[in-house]
């Protein structure tokens, strides 16, 4: 099979000739990556099946200094009015500026200058990159998010979490305008994400902590579900079998149920620290795709070679049975995994991933 051939056989939970597989790198890692084998694409080294296309930054320049007066030196502010500061410790952790924590009516909301998000010169040429791609025999992935996530995060990140669920308890009225807002712009990407034939439609919204998830059940069919939803037709609407990965680091397994309806095929990563990706396959592989399955807060950084050979193993009995499976790490490998541990991970996969 080719690579793209591969991924979309899994990934319509069926059986290709081999599981695929994937991972990205941390800075340090990718440096590591280019020392150890002379190369500069990951992806192109270990074969990976599958390449991404986004649409282009905006032109704007917008002016946010009604919200951002108090946002501390040297802050960097992107489209949506968010603010980054850099910590010296790690190169994807930053403290947010949250340029709508202090509102307290409907109308601010209303009245503040979102990003467009359907201008199409932030598409222009990106037909012909998805088709460029897939002649190249690789699976298309595209984002619908913005600031890491489709619906929750990013009203999270304008709001503060603790504000925006505060506001789902007793400001329901603001709540829901954030919400609509991001979810009207985010639908907008994900259909013209669609018309361009992208093949895997990337969402995702981390829902849950490392026990439980971060909302009720109750809550996430009240804010979250129907709007996630809307993202989802609104490409499948133009594109019917384009695939909806949906990605939530932690303990989410009461929304599955619901994610399934909505329309997701694809779960990632399934994080086995929270929950028991053999359990998620027996009870939902019929119906779900699942991309991730191997800890990067323990088998990586913390086990051995053959701690990590095991795992894999493991995975490819459980959840690779039957087709519905594309291995990879939860999240992007940091600093402290040993590089004989991804060695092992893919020599791992090499051994045990054939059907």
């Amino acid at each position: 099979m080719t690579p793209r051939e591969r991924v979309l056989t899994a990934l319509n939970r069926k059986e290709p000739d081999r599981v695929p597989v994937s991972f990205s790198l941390c800075p340090s890692q990718m440096e590591r990556f280019r020392k150890e084998t002379g190369a500069t694409s990951p992806s192109e080294y270990f074969g990976f099946g599958t390449r991404g296309v986004g649409l282009a930054r905006t032109k704007l320049k917008t002016d946010f200094s009604e919200y951002t007066s108090d946002y501390p030196e040297g802050t960097r502010v992107d489209e949506w009015g968010i603010g980054w500061v850099k910590t010296p410790t790690s190169f994807h952790f930053e403290h947010i500026q949250h340029p709508l924590a202090k509102a307290t009516t409907v109308k601010e909301i209303e009245e503040y200058p979102f990003p467009d998000l359907d201008a199409d010169y932030r598409y222009e040429g990106l037909a012909e990159r998805v088709k460029k791609i897939k002649e190249q025999d690789y699976a298309v992935t595209a984002s619908a998010m913005a600031v890491g996530g489709t619906v929750f995060w990013p009203p999270y990140k304008l709001r503060g979490m603790e504000q925006l669920l505060v506001d789902f308890m007793i400001n329901p009225e603001i709540a829901n305008a954030m919400l609509d807002a991001v979810t009207d712009r985010i639908s907008v990407m994900a259909k013209r994400y669609a018309e361009a034939d992208v093949d895997i439609l990337n969402m995702a919204d981390d829902l849950g902590t490392q026990l439980a998830p971060i909302i009720s059940l109750d809550l996430f069919k009240k804010y979250i579900k129907d709007r996630l939803g809307k993202v989802i037709k609104s490409a499948k609407d133009v594109k019917p079998d384009i695939l909806v990965f949906f990605h939530s680091d932690g303990h989410i397994q009461e929304f599955i149920p619901d994610l399934i309806e909505i329309g997701v095929d694809i779960l990632n990563p399934v994080q086995p620290e929270c929950m028991d990706p053999a359990e998620i396959k027996e009870k939902y592989g019929h119906k779900l795709a699942l991309w991730g399955t191997i800890g990067t807060q323990t088998t990586l950084p913390f086990g051995t070679p053959e701690d990590v050979r095991q795992v894999v193993k493991d995975r490819m009995e459980t959840v690779g049975k039957g087709g519905g499976f594309l291995i990879a790490p939860t999240h992007v490998i940091e600093p402290e995994v040993p590089w004989e541990n991804i060695m092992a991970f893919i020599d791992a996969v090499e051994e045990f991933g054939y059907y």
